[in-house]
């Protein structure tokens, strides 16, 4: 479609050139096909010339580097460490605008809560701000890390089924209940 409109356009262009030298008394007549031949030269120089400004303007960085540049960081980002007294933790992140949100905020710092035993299969505590919520009915397992309410961080040491936001799961569940212990319990968030 690019050809056919620079060639009118060549054609109009040659139409004006010989109208004005027609008008300045100079006789000059041009055939149509000599004006096919010369819009269809100059469209192939203006295609030749797009493709080296095509060429010119290609990424220096490959696809490869992006692709791992991108993977690399999500890997960065996609795990939290959960400090229980004495015993380390780390969990999978979820994909949602509540972990972004927490992701931000642990970017600042660590983040210390008080956690309390509720019915003998999770710990819950305030965070003391909202995060966005994107609640399901979900039914949970051991080591889940759930969103309440959107202001409440569960940890399940089994399993219960209600509405919750998914934040992640530890991923290595060895001694999970001991450390939690039977009552209230200081953890520790952290990133990096």
């Amino acid at each position: 479609m690019n050809k056919r409109v620079i060639s009118y356009l060549l054609v109009i262009f040659c139409a004006f050139g010989f109208i004005s030298c027609k008008d300045e008394g100079i006789s000059s007549v041009t055939t149509v096909a000599e004006t096919s031949v010369l819009a269809e030269s100059q469209t192939q120089a203006i295609a030749d010339t797009q493709t080296e400004v095509q060429a010119e303007t290609q990424p220096i960085i490959s696809e490869t580097t992006v692709t791992e540049s991108v993977t690399e960081t999500e890997e960065m980002i996609n795990k939290m460490n959960i400090q229980v007294g004495d015993t380390n933790f780390t969990a999978t992140l979820e994909n949602n605008q509540a972990v972004r949100e927490l992701l931000s905020i642990l970017s600042e710092g660590p983040l210390v809560l008080e956690l309390d035993d509720y019915s003998g299969f999770e710990k819950v505590g305030p965070l003391g701000f909202e995060l966005t919520r994107s609640d399901s009915q979900t039914t949970t397992t051991r080591g889940d890390i759930v969103l309440y309410n959107g202001s409440n961080i569960v940890i399940f040491y089994e399993s219960n089924s209600w509405s919750y936001t998914r934040l992640g799961k530890i991923d290595d569940l060895t001694n999970l209940e001991e450390a939690l212990g039977s009552g209230s319990v200081t953890i520790t968030l952290s990133i990096g």
